[in-house]
């Protein structure tokens, strides 16, 4: 059986999930394509399966007459369904939403896309990401809706033992964008540094060639005014492969990894790190409901309320008892509820319920 999964850019928590997935659906015997419409970079990590770089109609038609797929899953391209069917396609189509953005506008979007999706799609898909959930139901009622965790072989990523690091590290993972609100990353870290201990050193892990030039501009201007210069690193692009040695060493170095989202589906950057043994410190931006249980298997901080997030910070690399619980269980916590096989069996049953045997 071939599935063909389609996205925008391989990059992100969606690229993430696509690697999993390609692993856990062939043990089930599911032929895993992947479509990109443009890569905006020079690094592709391995898919483990044939990965498409277009967005030309005709190429595209040949590869979905060539593939001969019984289903396909297009991740928050609605415009995809007639799309597709246009160039020829007769087969399943399933829209996955794993996050988009502020929930104000995934809610006009969705609108907006009333008649396509109950024209067009055979089954709605998300990771248990309550808003998403919610604004499934009130407005496409009639579709088939699926709900259930994206899965993380923890097995392949996961915790390396590190020589440690002379002085505590405080990652960042995302875009240089407003809803992963950057800004007040560099406010908790600076917050740190003044007043916990002057050594911190922040690191923010991103993709550049998602933020645009004005972000940017006001991006540096922050850390130039905050006085950070000497204690933030960049760290660009970083192979997917090279990350659980950073992760490792995050957690080893008594530091943390800061989500400061403002909305969230679900993010992959968390699963990783909790497989790695980095605790987290995050908002409760909706989708890490999942994967963060408050001091267990990490620490949850109210958007917005930096002393709280401060508090919060410090008890996670001060307190050790508490630091090396939540490490533990969080672990456990990835390795049970995200792994592979569970992942298989909702995606295979999730195609019996469509019609696809």
């Amino acid at each position: 059986m071939n599935i063909l999964f389609v996205y925008y850019v391989p990059s992100g928590g969606v690229e993430t999930l696509n690697r999993q997935r390609s692993l856990a659906l062939k043990k089930i015997g599911m032929n895993c394509h992947f479509l990109y419409y443009e890569n905006r970079r020079d690094l592709l990590n391995d898919h483990a399966a044939p990965v498409f770089i277009t967005n030309n109609d005709q190429e595209i038609k040949q590869i979905l007459e060539t593939g001969k797929y019984q289903a396909i899953v297009i991740t928050s391209d609605f415009q995809a369904l007639p799309r597709f069917q246009s160039l020829g396609y007769q087969g399943k189509m399933i829209i996955e939403v794993q996050g988009y953005g502020p929930k104000h506008v995934a809610r006009k979007v969705f609108q907006s896309v009333v008649p396509l999706v109950t024209r067009y799609a055979d089954g709605l898909l998300n990771p248990k990401t309550p808003h998403i959930e919610q604004l499934f139901h009130e407005l496409f009622p009639t579709v088939p809706k699926f709900q259930f965790n994206n899965c993380f072989d923890t097995t392949k990523f996961s915790y390396q033992k590190t020589t440690g690091h002379p002085h505590p590290i405080v990652a960042w993972i995302g875009r240089i964008e407003d809803n992963k609100n950057w800004r007040e990353f560099l406010f908790i870290g600076a917050k740190l540094i003044e007043k916990v201990n002057p050594n911190i050193q922040l690191y923010m892990f991103e993709d550049p060639t998602l933020s645009t030039q004005r972000e940017r501009q006001k991006f540096e201007a922050t850390i130039s005014r905050l006085n950070l210069q000497n204690h933030v690193t960049l760290h660009a692009n970083v192979p997917n492969e090279n990350m659980a040695e950073y992760y490792s060493r995050i957690g080893d170095s008594g530091g943390f990894l800061c989500s400061t989202s403002k909305v969230e589906g679900a993010p992959y950057a968390i699963l990783e790190a909790l497989s790695c043994k980095c605790p987290i410190l995050t908002t409760d931006s909706d989708g890490v409901r999942s994967s963060i249980i408050h001091n267990e298997t990490g620490k949850y901080y109210t958007i917005g309320n930096i002393s709280e997030a401060v508090t919060q910070a410090v008890e996670l690399m001060n307190n050790t008892e508490i630091r090396e619980h939540i490490r533990s269980k969080g672990y456990e916590h990835v390795k049970v509820n995200f792994s592979p096989e569970l992942y298989g069996t909702h995606f295979r049953n999730m195609l019996q319920a469509i019609g696809v045997n």
